[in-house]
């Protein structure tokens, strides 16, 4: 086979760039190593900043995020029984839009099958051979046969397991990274939400999360320790432990029911540099994860889909090689700054093992700053509607 740009990884940000390209008459083929039903299963993030929503709109796939998801003009903060609130839509003039990960997923699978797009489910043993030549290939297993695809540019959307990120020589790179010693326990239940906006919670039991899907889908996480496991709570034990990190009033007007999902996430702060590789690019996952505080994985990933996008454009539209030989660079700008953001707002949240009296007294500095000062709400806002690309 033959393709312009092969794309690893049928998850949202790699079905991003395809679609883009794509309304551009740039061909590109998707490798995906799972079926696209078990894509569509994955529960992730839902909270889209600015700019994603923009490259949807560019994509053509909005429709449905324009009907069904909900704008959030703001988000609440709960600290030592009361809430207080940061207003994005007055702070920054912009808004985030809660719309599932998965939805978004959905919506770009539909796209591609009407548009007749290539998409290879079942992919084994990827391999990306001359990276770091003039004529790359892909090769890999399909259903017990052996391919090969020959192409310009490879981008590596593959997630952070991914062979991708594997291929960029140790010499080359350089990792940085942190882990916390906390996961967050997440339940999906049909219930209404507990509020309009979303509440992030610091008690002294641990950090929350009230969060949802929809009118009649919530979404609640609470911090726990790494060795607990999904089975360890039972549904019972989640609502009593959320209900002790909330203020009294949020807790009362709680809505409870059965989980229909339940899983704990690690949390870890990760980078790689470069994200260029010759004619190789890495592109979300593949390149950096951010604690799920803030919801950044897939609005970072948007970002880089943005930089690199409008690198392959500029190259084949005309002829010009600046935006992909400065891809590594403008991605990583932006990347730290995210990275920031979400290692500032996970530990003005969290418990912390070996935080002292003075940490916490910090902590508690920290929020009331945030509380009663215009500008650092401003600072947060900015960040959270999502810094321009």
């Amino acid at each position: 086979m033959r393709t312009q740009v092969v794309i690893i990884g049928g998850g949202p940000s790699g079905l991003l760039l395809s679609q883009l390209l794509l309304r551009r008459g740039i061909d590109n083929v998707v490798l995906e190593r799972k079926t696209r039903d078990y894509v569509l299963s994955r529960i992730r993030a839902g909270v889209l900043e600015r700019g994603l929503l923009e490259l949807m709109r560019e994509a053509w796939v909005a429709g449905r995020m324009e009907r069904e998801g909900f704008a959030h003009d703001g988000a609440l903060i709960a600290h030592e029984g009361g809430t207080f609130h940061i207003d994005f839509k007055a702070l920054t003039g912009h808004s985030v839009m809660v719309y599932g990960q998965t939805e978004v997923t959905r919506d770009l699978y539909d796209a591609r099958e009407a548009a007749g797009a290539e998409t290879l489910f079942e992919v084994e043993q990827v391999e990306i051979h001359d990276a770091d030549g003039d004529a790359p290939y892909v090769s890999f297993r399909q259903h017990g046969e052996t391919r090969r695809i020959d192409c310009d540019f490879v981008a590596g959307c593959d997630g952070f397991h991914g062979v991708s990120r594997q291929t960029i020589p140790l010499s080359v790179r350089r990792e940085y990274e942190k882990t916390y010693p906390f996961g967050w326990l997440g339940i999906l239940s049909e219930t209404p939400p507990v509020d309009d906006e979303l509440i992030y919670a610091n008690s002294a039991r641990g950090f929350a999360l009230c969060s949802m899907r929809n009118a009649n889908l919530s979404r609640y996480y609470i911090q726990c320790a790494l060795s607990d496991k999904p089975e360890d709570w039972t549904d019972a034990a989640f609502w009593q432990e959320l209900k002790r990190r909330l203020p009294g009033e949020v807790a009362e007007r709680l809505v409870t029911g059965p989980s229909i999902e339940k899983s704990i996430a690690p949390l870890r702060s990760f980078v790689c540099e470069p994200m260029r590789w010759g004619r190789l690019f890495l592109c979300g996952d593949a390149a950096h994860i951010v604690p799920p505080t803030g919801a950044k994985g897939l609005n970072t990933a948007a970002s880089d889909v943005h930089y690199l996008y409008n690198g392959l454009r500029q190259f084949y539209e005309e002829g010009d090689s600046e935006g992909i030989d400065r891809y590594s660079e403008r991605a990583l700008a932006r990347v730290w700054k995210a990275e920031r953001f979400s290692w500032w707002f996970s530990s003005l949240l969290h418990r912390y093992p070996d935080q002292s009296a003075f940490d916490l007294r910090m902590q508690t500095a920290e929020l009331e700053f945030l509380r009663t000062n215009r500008a650092a709400q401003q600072a947060m806002a900015e960040n959270y509607v999502g810094l321009p690309y």
